[in-house]
């Protein structure tokens, strides 16, 4: 099985991301941890602005939920140029900022995008990667997560922001399929 990125999935913005946890971790964080912020920022990013940070899709994992794509670029699974120029090779079990990469050149985050993780850090920062884990495992913090039972299963869009009470969800997941649908046309151009 050949991986690849997903149509209209931002790997540059999902690097960028990385590439500030690990910033603010001082230079590489724990690949657990950030598989969990980076899942968080997602979330938290449709639930104030009702799209998507990076349009990652969702995946609960045993370890918890995480962004699926990213999680193979970290992992070095799958390979992309605008994630090699922000983030580096996973050394062991600690993902890196490319050397060199300061909070300057995260040129792809808006401030909607920084406040999102400004606030994550402030609340998840100082947490092990354990606690966060398990904070993320609890069905009143993560009630989309589903144990998969060694395995993985897709977290729907569907489901996610009907768990955070969403109107018209409807609307909402056809605009993320619309964009996938667009880049998929723009790339094979």
């Amino acid at each position: 099985m050949t991986l690849e990125l997903i149509p209209g999935y931002d790997v540059r913005k999902a690097a960028h991301v990385a590439a500030f946890f690990a910033l603010k971790q001082g230079g590489a964080i724990n690949v657990l941890k950030l598989s969990k912020l980076l899942y968080l920022a997602e979330r938290d990013f449709i639930e104030q602005y009702d799209a998507p940070m990076f349009y990652d899709d969702l995946a609960s994992l045993p370890d918890g939920p995480v962004t699926s794509i990213t999680l193979n670029l970290m992992n070095g699974d799958l390979e992309h140029e605008e994630w090699s120029k922000i983030v580096g090779p996973r050394s062991g079990y600690n993902v890196p900022a490319q050397q060199g990469v300061t909070f300057d050149h995260l040129d792809e985050l808006s401030r909607a995008d920084l406040a999102i993780l400004e606030n994550l850090w402030a609340k998840f920062g100082s947490w092990d990667r354990y606690k966060l884990r398990d904070w993320t495992h609890d069905p009143k913090n993560i009630p989309e997560w589903k144990n998969p039972k060694g395995s993985s299963l897709p977290i729907r869009h569907e489901d996610l922001l009907s768990h955070m009470k969403k109107e018209r969800i409807d609307v909402l997941v056809e605009d993320i399929k619309e964009r996938r649908a667009v880049a998929e046309v723009m790339s094979a151009d």
